[in-house]
């Protein structure tokens, strides 16, 4: 790939195939094909076929088309701005080829065992290869590529059992879908914050993530024991604070970029985390209570001392001074984590029946 780095010149964008790792770094996932091979969609499979014949449709099949508005040089974004944002950019980009590396290889297992999941793996994976191009295209314009085939090669994989599978994507693309639509809302009352064209493309984005989380919710109902035991109640809220606290861990890293389209970090964060969470009572039996007096305050001192940890490591200090503090920050991130597992959940449950 090329990037224009003078109004006279090209030069070819520098490859990259790692990424550097730490707590928050997007992860490449593997699962038990056999099981998923095997699951039972009986009690979903109206919806699922629903969601499958949406998706042959490729609403966005002629979206992802870069156009004049990316013809320019960006010189004029630098230092810790241009830093923050391709931050952003790789970020992004290995989450969606994430995504597609998983979807794929579902959709190759589950050949001639589950049809319908492997046509929906397929074209899930058609949408997160889009999505990963588009943003590695992006990074171009910044003199910079991830080379997604050594990245492939190169990163651990982790094993996640199919239970879990379901419901850490489900959540990722429905966040995904409020990260994206709240901030295409944003821009259309603040147009001037609107520094790449990128950000254009945000409001038909999000609507894949949204078909996906649907297509993950259809997947979720269809088995009973995702959503009928105490056991799923106790994975549900695991899942939902461990990706809200992820959340907020990364926005938190990531607040010059949000100052850079004119939003406030700390009431993004919270804006998006209130709204996955309601839309999370669709599909799984609890949600947070994130209106409970110490919900946000704790996940924000998390926030806190995640950002201590990267300036502690940044630093000239002692080793073993390092480590002591990091572990009394470790300490004090996981009891606030643990004191906002035990927050009472709300019965989602009991919400459907209401509002039917």
């Amino acid at each position: 790939m090329v990037s224009t780095t003078s109004s006279s010149a090209k030069v070819a964008a520098s490859q990259k195939s790692q990424v550097e790792e730490n707590l928050l770094t997007p992860r490449f996932y593997t699962t038990d094909f056999e099981k998923a091979a095997n699951l039972d969609l009986s009690e979903g499979e109206v919806d699922l076929q629903a969601m499958l014949s949406e998706m042959r449709a490729d609403y966005n099949r002629h979206h992802f088309v870069r156009n004049d508005a990316f013809k320019q040089t960006w010189d004029h974004i630098q230092g810790e701005e241009r830093q923050a944002f391709i931050d952003y950019l790789e970020r992004s980009c290995v989450s969606e080829f994430s995504g597609f590396l998983l979807f794929k290889e579902l959709s190759r297992k589950l050949k001639g065992r589950s049809p319908i999941l492997a046509e929906m793996f397929s074209l899930m994976a058609r949408d997160e290869a889009r999505h990963a191009g588009f943003l590695n295209k992006a990074m171009a314009d910044f003199n910079i590529s991830l080379d997604l085939g050594k990245l492939t090669k190169k990163r651990d994989y982790t094993f996640f059992p199919v239970e879990w599978v379901i419901y850490a994507v489900y959540l990722s693309e429905k966040i995904g879908y409020w990260r994206y639509i709240l901030i295409h809302r944003h821009l259309e009352q603040h147009p001037e914050n609107r520094f790449y064209p990128l950000f254009n493309y945000f409001e038909s984005w999000c609507q894949d993530e949204n078909r996906h989380g649907d297509i993950f919710k259809a997947l979720l109902r269809s088995q009973p024991n995702m959503w009928k035991t105490w056991q799923s109640r106790l994975w549900s809220r695991f899942f939902l604070l461990s990706v809200f606290a992820t959340h907020s861990l990364t926005v938190h890293e990531r607040t010059k970029f949000y100052e850079m389209l004119g939003l406030d970090a700390t009431q993004f964060d919270t804006d998006v985390i209130r709204e996955t969470n309601n839309t999370s009572a669709r599909a799984f039996p609890v949600i947070l209570d994130v209106d409970h007096p110490e919900f946000f305050k704790r996940l924000d001192r998390c926030a806190a001392r995640n950002l201590k940890m990267k300036t502690i490591a940044e630093s000239a200090a002692p080793k073993v001074w390092k480590f002591l503090r990091k572990v009394s920050l470790v300490a004090g991130t996981v009891g606030d984590l643990l004191r906002l597992y035990l927050i009472p959940a709300i019965d989602a449950e009991a919400i459907r029946a209401t509002v039917r």
